[in-house]
């Protein structure tokens, strides 16, 4: 079989991986060096904790690897195999998991997938063992969601399902998209939404677009016109999307290296890399210290709290390669829950900016059930600051602390905060007293989080007498109203843009939406064969861009 050697780069970092071609699924990923130096509590793995459960038992199929193994945790059963699914829970205090299905004895085996079916299955509490109450119908890789008006969406590959009643009947349908003259990236499917403020949905399909639906139901329209994952030419599947009180949150998963990226944003739009592997296998570990060695973990779904926090991971796993997975025999694959360290709570009191200059930074720490900020943590362990920083065991350090009712402030020295005009979210790294790991983000109280989005559609243009004239469809997909702006169209030669029109946009109210019409010094064909980018400017601020790529 042949090797294929891919260099990779990501924020900066370069990464060789070695690709086996053969049907071995795996690629062997050598790590950037600067990893070695991330401190407990900078990658998104280190929030992984130890699997719950009652029974462990080895009486089940599966190879050696993942034997003796938590049989109440999550679904699993010798009649159906199992893949995908998110936990909703229901009015009535149970945990719902919609999860898909195809029955073992399948001919096909593990590639019976296509034909798999909806289950909603119920259990007491987020962990399980989840029973199949009922099959909602056919569908593949669901993810459900609530709207603001409170029916709930169950997407599906190609479809959707919706209902006003967890137990009651789901009626089939279709989403509808509008790419807004951009191309859609790796097709849609593998779908992950979350809720924004106003009650709107942001979307990402596998293929790392972003789009967005005024309620979660209406049509969704893209938003960017290029793929927002790692600068990594991996085989990337898998986004999960989720919002907490602090930023949006996303995970993909490159499946043949078997390693997942995690990245962080304000809006929903713009994203960072955060370094570190997000998952690999190997996160199934009990409290005992023994593992489940799942060949893979994939469809990673969040389970969140009343902040929007992370608190369970849920992950379809499958005990060996896929194609190995054949009727009858003792593999097969099932959905498990890995619970997450959620983060504390932190707030920032002062309202001044902070920067390079300022001398020191109160960050306020709550208390919360069984957690008491005033004496569970060590602190001398603590780090403050741009997670740039902080992920390195840099940061600013402690100086003092002050109990404040049930809180604790505590002041750091704010020397080597890192904290830019770019920071969005400051990140807190320390320890318990018992040594485990703590961590946290905060919002900054001078930022706003909630800004207009001004998105512009592929440009149409129109031949006159005095020459070509362009239209320009504008929209504010933002929650709030944006204000005047300014649109440049704009051609690349050898690396050089140069100005073809521009014009003004007026202030809009959130999804209302303009036609610029705008003179342009060039022909239509000599604009197009050159590429074009679509720019919208406040000032000298670049709140948007659309690049329109020549077809070769």
């Amino acid at each position: 079989m042949n090797n294929i050697t891919f260099r990779l780069k990501l924020s900066g970092i370069v990464l060789i991986m070695l690709c086996n071609t053969g049907i071995a699924q795996i690629t062997e990923r050598e790590r950037p060096k600067e990893w070695d130096q991330l401190v407990p509590g900078a990658r998104f793995i280190d929030r992984f904790l130890p699997m719950k459960g009652k029974v462990l038992s080895s009486d089940t199929w599966g190879s050696a690897d993942v034997l003796p193994r938590y049989i109440d945790n999550g679904i699993e059963d010798r009649i159906w195999s199992y893949w995908g699914g998110n936990i909703q829970k229901g009015e009535n205090g149970l945990y719902h998991l919609f999860v898909c299905g195809w029955l073992e004895s399948s001919p096909k085996g593990h590639g019976e997938w296509p034909n798999s079916y909806i289950f909603n299955a119920v259990s007491d509490n987020p962990v399980g063992p989840f029973k199949a109450r009922n099959m909602i119908g056919a569908g593949h890789n669901p993810e459900v969601f609530r709207l603001n008006d409170g029916r709930y969406v169950l997407y599906v590959i190609n479809g959707r399902y919706v209902t006003d009643d967890l137990n009651g009947k789901w009626e089939y349908g279709k989403f509808d998209f509008d790419p807004r003259g951009r191309k859609i990236i790796e097709g849609l499917s593998n779908l992950s939404f979350a809720s924004r403020e106003d009650g709107s949905y942001i979307m990402v399909c596998r293929g790392g677009g972003i789009w967005i639906s005024r309620d979660g139901l209406s049509t969704y329209r893209q938003i960017t016109d290029k793929r927002v994952y790692p600068d990594v030419d991996g085989r990337f599947e898998d986004p999960v999307i989720w919002k907490d009180h602090i930023q949006y949150h996303l995970i993909v998963n490159d499946w043949y290296g078997r390693i997942a990226f995690y990245l962080r944003s304000r809006d929903g739009i713009k994203w960072v890399v955060d370094p570190g592997e997000a998952y690999i296998p190997g996160i199934a570990r009990h409290e005992d210290g023994q593992s489940e060695e799942w060949f893979k973990y994939e469809r990673i779904k969040m389970y969140q709290d009343k902040y929007g926090r992370a608190i369970q991971a849920n992950f379809a796993v499958i005990d060996t390669l896929k194609y190995e997975d054949k009727p009858f025999d003792t593999h097969s694959s099932k959905n498990i829950a890995i619970p997450l360290n959620p983060g504390l709570l932190l707030t920032i009191p002062d309202n001044t900016p902070i920067t390079h200059r300022t001398k020191t930074i109160r960050v306020r720490i709550e208390a919360e059930e069984g957690f008491n900020p005033q004496t569970d943590i060590d602190i001398e362990s603590l780090r403050f600051g741009a997670s740039e920083e902080v992920n390195y065991g840099r940061g600013c350090v402690p100086l003092k602390t002050e109990n404040e009712g049930n809180a604790l402030t505590v002041t750091f020295n704010g020397k080597g905060n890192g904290i830019t005009e770019d920071e969005f979210a400051p990140k807190l790294i320390g320890k318990y007293k018992n040594g485990k790991m703590l961590y946290g983000y905060v919002r900054l109280p001078y930022i706003n989080y909630v800004e207009p989005l001004l998105s512009a559609c592929a440009p149409s243009f129109q031949q006159t007498d005095r020459g070509w004239n362009c239209e320009i469809e504008v929209e504010n997909f933002g929650q709030v109203a944006s204000q005047n702006a300014s649109l440049k169209l704009e051609r690349t030669i050898n690396g050089k843009k140069m100005t073809v029109a521009s014009g003004n946009i007026p202030a809009l109210q959130p999804y209302e939406k303009t036609t610029v019409t705008l003179a342009c010094k060039k022909g239509n064909e000599e604009i197009e064969s050159a590429g074009i980018t679509v720019a919208i400017h406040s000032g000298k601020k670049i709140l948007s861009t659309l690049e329109l790529k020549k077809e070769k």
